[in-house]
């Protein structure tokens, strides 16, 4: 009987050691998605730019303690810790110093993407359902559009809609915020 080699998955425990040990430092742009710790490509300037604007958005309308986050990790799992571009929190009084915000923690998580529309789509939008996180938007620059995904299942979101310029979205999570997809996209 032969056996089929198999990949060594990694927890986030043993990740944040491979970070200690000196195997991965700070610098590097990795993220660990369903124990595999991958290299994600470089964050071009369109991209840092649209997420600057939604910085500067969502700090200026939110008027609560919620935690704004940029490219922070969020621990889906023991087995999955992606760096979303940009995250609404809830409020928390050590602001996440004590753990990193799960998905009972996020408002709202948005990706943002150039190069990595397929594995946002495939990948990570999936696990963000599966895991509950309630609301994404998929700001898609290549197509001039923000796509939202509510109402996560185990199998995916249960709602999906595209917004392009001159649309506006409102926030599950606040219904008298509206945002305008061209002041993210400009």
């Amino acid at each position: 009987m032969s056996a089929k080699p198999m990949p060594r998955l990694f927890t986030v425990d043993e990740y944040y050691r491979m970070g200690e040990a000196g195997i991965l430092n700070e610098d590097d742009r990795v993220e660990l998605i369903e124990g595999e710790v991958l290299q994600m490509p470089p964050i071009g300037s369109r991209h840092t730019s649209c997420v600057r604007r939604l910085n500067r958005l969502f700090s200026r309308a939110l008027v609560g303690d919620e935690v704004v986050a940029v490219q922070d990790p969020l621990q889906l799992s023991t087995l999955s810790e992606p760096v979303p571009d940009f995250m609404v929190l809830r409020p928390s009084a050590d602001l996440y110093a004590a753990d990193q915000p799960t998905p009972g923690d996020t408002l709202l998580v948005v990706e943002v993407s150039d190069t990595t529309l397929f594995f946002d789509q495939k990948v990570k939008l999936p696990l963000y359902a599966r895991e509950g996180v309630p609301e994404v938007w998929i700001v898609e620059l290549t197509r001039s559009r923000i796509s939202v995904h509510t109402e996560p299942t185990p199998t995916g979101y249960r709602v999906s809609q595209a917004f392009q310029s001159g649309d506006e979205i409102t926030p599950q999570a606040f219904p008298d915020l509206h945002v305008s997809v061209s002041d993210i996209l400009t």
